[in-house]
């Protein structure tokens, strides 16, 4: 996937690889959405393993950085993901959000030095979030079952193969980098996924409280996002409210943060 964090489809696929917990539910009791869960629940425990081994304190180290390191990383894979969020709002016929991607590229490309600072949202350019997937979606394409991927996290039938059209359309992808320098190249692949993870740090106990079985929070936040993402933002019910229980539990675990720091 687009391995980067604004992407938030993305982070939500690594969002749950630290939630615990892998049940056993009855096939009468399984979710129309997910036909494939004994092989979803065993790939989520492979995750869960990962994450807990590795990801997770590679993360938590991480953030031992000085912010404005973190920050500038963060930034740089951003300006990175707006070539992908740019070829896609073009194949969905949304070219005032193509030209606003076009100002942040050349901005932050320019004066933001390769994307380290962002200095194209001040000017009112904000980030856009777009994938193949999504552009899937607008297209007609049903996202079809929900699908664990291996060290990825949530995705469906439809946007598992979309994930290799925004990564061919990454710069990371076409640098020399990948040829010449392998090493290099695989550092930032690994820099980047550590930076989303450590982003979602916060959200890991708002997640907890969502569902008693974390799978079932983790196939319904992200299947519920997805559609959310698909359908331009547009609110429809019950998604709408769970994204703004989200958005509450979220500005508490911030509240929280800010408490500990005094």
């Amino acid at each position: 996937m687009s391995v980067v964090s604004c992407l938030r489809p993305a982070l939500l696929a690594l969002m749950f690889l630290g939630l615990a917990g892998c049940a056993t539910v009855p096939s009468e009791d399984r979710h129309p959405d997910d036909p494939w869960e004994s092989y979803n629940r065993a790939v989520f425990e492979i995750n869960q393993d990962f994450d807990e081994s590795l990801l997770r304190p590679a993360a938590v180290q991480y953030q031992r950085l000085p912010q404005p390191v973190q920050t500038g990383v963060g930034n740089f894979f951003s300006n990175l993901n707006d070539f992908t969020v740019l070829f896609n709002n073009l194949l969905q016929g949304n070219l005032e959000n193509a030209a606003s991607d076009t100002g942040r590229i050349m901005f932050n490309s320019t004066f933001g030095l390769f994307g380290l600072i962002d200095v194209a949202s001040p000017m009112g350019l904000d980030k856009n979030n777009e994938d193949f997937g999504q552009t899937l979606g607008a297209w007609g394409v049903a996202r079809g079952p929900y699908l664990q991927l291996p060290f990825l996290g949530p995705s469906t039938a439809r946007d598992a193969p979309a994930r290799l059209v925004d990564g061919y359309t990454s710069p990371l992808y076409h640098t020399n980098l990948r040829d010449d320098h392998t090493g290099w190249w695989i550092g930032l692949i690994a820099l980047d996924v550590v930076d989303m993870r450590a982003g979602l740090i916060p959200t890991e106990r708002m997640l907890a409280q969502l569902s008693d079985d974390p799978y079932i929070a983790m196939r319904q936040g992200y299947l519920q996002r997805r559609d959310f993402l698909v359908r331009g933002g547009r609110p429809d019910g019950e998604a709408d409210a769970m994204l703004d229980e989200l958005d509450e539990l979220e500005a508490l675990e911030a509240m929280e943060a800010e408490e500990s720091e005094r």
